[in-house]
């Protein structure tokens, strides 16, 4: 795991896409459209800020924290490949 970064779920509503490619402050991989893992060196509160300025007015938006070892990872099927990968080798 990444020194100093904290694991986010981060989920914004899929039909809101931003102008430009999303700059997710951190490592990052998508689950599903608007589902994403992040690493982070950010706050959550700096974090979510950070998302919801690059989405259109208005987009429903949930950034959570999650605890970055195997027994806080959540339990996922279905999502896009190489997700749990991802999550082993640390983000990278």
């Amino acid at each position: 795991m990444a020194e100093d970064t904290s694991l986010y779920l981060i989920w914004h509503d899929p039909g809101a896409a931003p102008a430009e490619p999303f700059d997710m402050h951190g490592d990052a991989h998508p689950l599903a459209k608007g589902l994403w893992l992040v690493r982070s060196h950010l706050t959550r509160s700096r974090l979510y800020h950070r998302i919801k300025w690059q989405l259109p007015d208005g987009t429903a938006l949930a950034c959570a924290p999650l605890a970055d070892n195997p027994d806080g990872w959540p339990k996922f099927k279905g999502m896009e490949a190489g997700a749990l990968a991802w999550l082993k080798a640390g983000g990278a």
